[in-house]
């Protein structure tokens, strides 16, 4: 039996059973969308696999730096977890149909895990909204595509070096070059194959505009299959480059000098047997799209926190620089926020170019379903289509991208909408860890131009994120 065929605990015991592995490794996301995870002994595993087994909730109580969140005694209570409740052990259920065989160790399998109460965990959070659309007769398919840094440095130098005049793994801005990916085609085929071999293969892979930086684009699939190869991507493609004395790098923003980084999403619906619900033979768009916009145009200002979750993210929103700072849309337009793209009824989507490259790929997919959803179930009609450029608009405030990450949490933790869709529970916790994470920059604002990209961005996101 292959890995990727499992479907349950008793598929899983099989295959370990003729496997003769004696460990197996174990991951999941925090909230900031690491995985976090471990070896497990094979029996151990098997014994999981079909009772869950216990992991210490921390990695829910602390940041992307492993620093505990600390809010006022007022606010305590809306963290899922944290010194009042005794960080105690969490249920975690492994994910049979999540296996892989992970290529840089010989014969230790990798399996992915969620939280049993989906309250906070990321995946279950997706999950639960993917079964209230089902529901309601509407399946989705999605596919994830990021803009990375290369660089020839390690996660020793970078640190020695202060992160200033680091080496670029190419120079130039050279996008969509044949002869850097040519020159460098080892290194290039080292990653298709890695991604070919742990089933999250990818449609294109190309040198974007800047030193060093490329865009992979990731096959689309069922919208939870399709975070999780998002999530493998961004952990396994830095262990690729960092084995290779590469660092790859997914802040939003690391540097003035050049654009940020995308994690642009592209979704489609569909219905139950698998008819499209976006494409139509009618030149005006069908009404599904047409109110899945209008939802996205509503309401992602105020789950932006789910696609722009660091201090960092909302240095990469400004004009000119490949990404959005408006809530408009446009067909083939790469100045709006939300961009159509025709086709057939196999490729005809809509677009999402407000992630960055750091956002948690389950979160920010469920903040661009949502916020469609509930453009499809309030009927909610869109503005008229942005013809030509975005930057220039003057819009209303509601149409505008939050300015800063702490601007971004207070909206979230306001929103009934987020409550409704999301469970109260989660708003609380999310928006409460973002308000220590803006408090924290806040902390050091006085030691550089908030505008700039600072030396406390660099040291937290730089390898991390």
């Amino acid at each position: 039996m292959k890995i990727r065929k499992l479907k349950s605990a008793e598929d899983v015991k099989k295959f370990l059973d003729s496997s003769k592995t004696d460990y197996v490794k174990v991951g999941l996301t925090d909230i900031d969308g690491i995985l976090r995870g471990k070896y497990m002994h094979v029996d151990k595993f098997i014994k999981s696999s079909k009772k869950g087994f216990g992991f210490c909730d921390v990695i829910f109580g602390w940041d992307s730096s492993d620093e505990l969140y600390k809010l006022k005694n007022e606010s305590v209570d809306d963290l899922y977890t944290g010194w009042h409740s005794g960080f105690p052990d969490a249920k975690v259920n492994i994910i049979p149909e999540s296996g892989r065989i992970n290529p840089f160790e010989e014969n230790i399998p990798f399996f992915l895990a969620e939280l049993s109460e989906d309250e906070v965990c990321p995946r279950g959070l997706l999950y639960k909204l993917i079964k209230k659309m089902e529901d309601v007769g509407i399946r989705s398919r999605s596919a994830f595509e990021y803009e990375f840094f290369l660089f020839n440095e390690t996660p020793h130098s970078i640190r020695s070096k202060n992160y200033s005049n680091l080496a670029n793994f190419t120079p130039g801005m050279f996008g969509y070059s044949i002869l850097r990916s040519s020159v460098e085609s080892q290194l290039y085929n080292d990653l298709l194959n890695l991604c070919l071999d742990m089933d999250m293969h990818l449609e294109g892979l190309h040198t974007e505009t800047g030193p060093g930086v490329i865009e992979a684009a990731i096959t689309v699939d069922d919208s939870l299959n399709a975070s999780d190869k998002a999530t493998l991507f961004k952990t396994f493609s830095k262990v690729l480059f960092q084995k290779n004395d590469l660092m790859a790098n997914f802040m939003a923003k690391w540097s003035d000098r050049y654009p940020g980084q995308s994690g642009h999403i592209h979704t489609s619906l569909q219905d139950l047997e698998g008819k499209s619900l976006f494409a139509s033979s009618q030149k005006d768009l069908p009404e599904h799209l047409k109110y899945f916009i209008g939802g996205l145009q509503k309401y992602m200002r105020e789950f932006s926190l789910m696609i722009a979750p660091t201090v960092n993210s909302y240095k990469r929103l400004c004009p000119g620089a490949w990404a959005p700072i408006n809530m408009t849309w446009g067909i083939e337009n790469r100045t709006t926020a939300f961009r159509v793209i025709k086709g057939d009824s196999t490729s005809q989507r809509i677009e999402n170019r407000l992630p960055g490259a750091d956002s948690n790929p389950y979160l920010a997919l469920a903040a661009t379903l949502g916020a469609g959803f509930l453009g499809i179930q309030e009927k909610i009609d869109p503005t008229k289509e942005t013809l030509g450029g975005a930057y220039d608009l003057r819009l209303e405030r509601k149409y505008q991208v939050p300015s800063n990450l702490g601007e971004a949490a207070n909206l979230f933790k306001n929103s009934e909408s987020a409550k409704n869709l999301f469970g109260e529970t989660f708003v609380k916790h999310f928006a409460n860890t973002r308000i220590w994470e803006f408090n924290e920059f806040q902390k050091n604002k006085n030691f550089f131009d908030s505008d700039e990209i600072s030396l406390w961005e660099l040291d937290r996101y730089f390898e991390i994120i």
